[in-house]
């Protein structure tokens, strides 16, 4: 069965120990719904790990990332900046995913 959606595995277990509690990604995985569950992958062999829950999908640009969305993504706001910069380089609409962890695979 293939995860509804992925994650680098530097961040499985910041996920697990729900210090993680949002994501950042672009338009091409913005179509998630509030209510929804998602099994959830590691982005390099789609093993799925645990279950989460959407609770919101709101739209953000780059340069509005506050240290509130830092401390959800369990880094300082510099490491935040850097990881955005760099997965999606140029982008100037994303969104923050927000979820709890329902349960571990």
């Amino acid at each position: 069965m293939k995860p509804d959606i992925t994650f680098y595995r530097r961040f499985a277990a910041d996920i697990l120990s729900d210090k993680k509690t949002i994501t950042i990604r672009n338009q091409a995985e913005s179509h998630f719904n509030p209510g929804e569950k998602l099994r959830v992958g590691y982005e390099d062999n789609n093993d799925i790990f645990c279950t989460i829950e959407v609770i919101s999908v709101v739209p953000v640009a780059p340069g509005d990332l506050t240290n509130d969305h830092a401390r959800q993504e369990n880094m300082s706001l510099a490491e935040l900046q850097a990881v955005i910069s760099q997965i999606y380089p140029g982008e100037q609409q994303l969104y923050v995913i927000s979820f709890r962890r329902i349960d571990e695979c």
